[in-house]
């Protein structure tokens, strides 16, 4: 391919990405750059489906163990990171295949996207409990007063928004509508998107539902009590939150029994499998394919050369 395209590989959980990946990697020259926001987290394997030794020593994934739970990852420095692994593989003559399921890194990567300040807790803590103290509205007042741009975009009743506009300034000293007006631009080169977007809904529900229990499994209550018993992560970490281990933590916590475990662990996977359709069906300029083989993906590439 002239110039050398960067080929997406997008579609919701459970949807099969990564055998068809495998595939591509083994019939042409690509190699894999993980778009998983849960898989770029040590000791975080059986509730991210991280492919197996196995496979990653057949096709190597970049951007997948690269930090600890502990520490909190963004859509900011996977646009950093993807960008330099998009470039060390085109040194070498390949092709860059993003997989994954994490639209948000997406648009970073693509569109650009601004990078804003991580959380901090005792910032945002106070916000919480004014949030409860006061409401939504009342906050949305505060973020008007000093970001009217950012308080017209965003509903008085999103609490998260308003939150993290309000945390964003006093973190910062810099309003979100600041921060937007950096945001840095987009890859600036062709961009090949491909979808694996099962039709049947019914059937992906229940390949997520039996993925879950396969999980639980093969060990994914212990995985996740291996970090809870470490004392240093807390639920509110972009790691904890990952579907699973949230609803995990919060049984290991007393929170919920196995039945509501299973339960809602099930749920979340297909909310997220329901948002993820929602920003594909969003996306531009993407090949939208219900059950896509090498035959399929073939001519696709062959109109990028």
């Amino acid at each position: 391919m002239t110039p050398p395209t960067v080929v997406c590989l997008m579609g919701p959980t459970a949807a099969g990405k990564t055998d068809l990946a495998i595939a591509m990697v083994d019939a042409f020259d690509m190699d894999i750059v993980s778009v998983d926001s849960a898989m770029v987290y040590r000791g975080m394997d059986i509730g991210t489906a991280k492919p197996d030794a196995r496979t990653l020593a057949r096709a190597p994934h970049r951007l997948i163990d690269i930090c600890d739970p502990a520490d909190p990852y963004s859509a900011g420095r996977f646009r950093d990171d993807a960008l330099r692994e998009i470039a060390m593989i085109q040194g070498a003559g390949r092709t860059p295949l993003l997989v994954g399921g994490t639209m948000l890194y997406y648009r970073a990567l693509l569109g650009g996207i601004a990078e804003l300040p991580a959380s901090q807790a005792a910032v945002r803590e106070p916000l919480l409990a004014d949030l409860n103290a006061q409401g939504a509205p009342a906050l949305h007042q505060r973020l008007a007063a000093i970001d009217p741009v950012a308080a017209a975009r965003i509903h008085p009743n999103d609490p998260q928004r308003i939150v993290r506009g309000l945390e964003v300034h006093a973190i910062s000293g810099r309003t979100l509508t600041d921060w937007q007006n950096d945001t840095p631009p987009g890859l600036g080169q062709p961009v090949l998107k491909i979808a694996v977007m099962p039709d049947d809904r019914a059937v992906l529900h229940e390949r997520i539902a039996r993925r879950f229990h396969q999980m639980l499994k093969e060990g994914l209550i212990d995985e996740v009590e291996a970090l809870y018993r470490r004392g240093d992560l807390n639920p509110d970490l972009p790691s904890i939150r990952a579907v699973g281990y949230r609803q995990v933590w919060k049984y290991l916590a007393g929170e919920y029994d196995r039945e509501t475990l299973i339960e809602r662990g099930i749920i979340a996977t297909r909310q997220l499998a329901k948002r993820q359709f929602t920003w594909l069906r969003s996306e531009t300029d993407l090949h939208r394919m219900h059950n896509p083989t090498l035959n399929d993906i073939r001519p696709l590439l062959a109109s990028q050369e």
